[in-house]
């Protein structure tokens, strides 16, 4: 007790430690909120009429960030580090399997900081099983669409590379939304 006297540590300090804690748990959906409002005036055209658009992150019951009259669209606010990153792969892949398995004649976007990262997991050859395995209506979504066409990752990407284009963020936002990301990986 003479310790946590010493450091003021007392169950004042535990629960403003929990409020922060649960403040920090939302703060993806503040990423995607503002993000995507930061693109939205920079990314539609001349006389492009919104459908809807999904602010928060994560599945909010609509099938894409973004649908408009003239393209469907997914942004993914994280910064690929390039290494073991299976669960930012899967999810990723999830955005690009609903793109590439929507009908009609609209573009079919992906937005993305450092696109070249995520490319290289797209060609390359992880276990189409393994990317399948942890999400199971992923994984029946993708098997009524293919069967066992595809047994790699880059086997499915050849396949359809050409029908989701890759926009990378900071191209779009100028460099602006780097600036806090960048100062917090030097800062570490």
């Amino acid at each position: 007790q003479a310790i946590l006297d010493a450091a003021s540590v007392d169950r004042a300090a535990f629960d403003a430690c929990l409020l922060v804690k649960e403040a920090a748990a939302r703060i993806d959906d503040v990423v995607h909120a503002l993000g995507i409002s930061l693109l939205l005036p920079r990314i539609l055209e001349p006389g492009e009429r919104i459908e809807y658009v999904s602010l928060a992150s994560g599945n909010t019951g609509r099938k894409f960030d973004l649908a408009t009259d003239r393209r469907v669209a997914e942004f993914k606010f994280i910064i690929w580090r390039g290494g073991a990153e299976s669960i930012r792969q899967n999810q990723t892949f999830k955005d690009h399997l609903d793109l590439v398995l929507h009908g009609g004649t609209r573009r079919k976007q992906l937005y993305l900081f450092t696109p070249e990262v995520a490319l290289r997991f797209f060609r390359g050859r992880r276990a189409m099983a393994s990317v399948l395995s942890k999400d199971r209506s992923t994984h029946d979504e993708f098997r009524r669409a293919f069967g066992d066409t595809f047994q790699t990752v880059g086997a499915y990407f050849a396949a359809h590379e050409r029908e989701v284009e890759f926009v990378d963020l900071k191209d779009v936002l100028d460099g602006e939304a780097l600036s806090v990301s960048e100062a917090m990986e030097l800062s570490r």
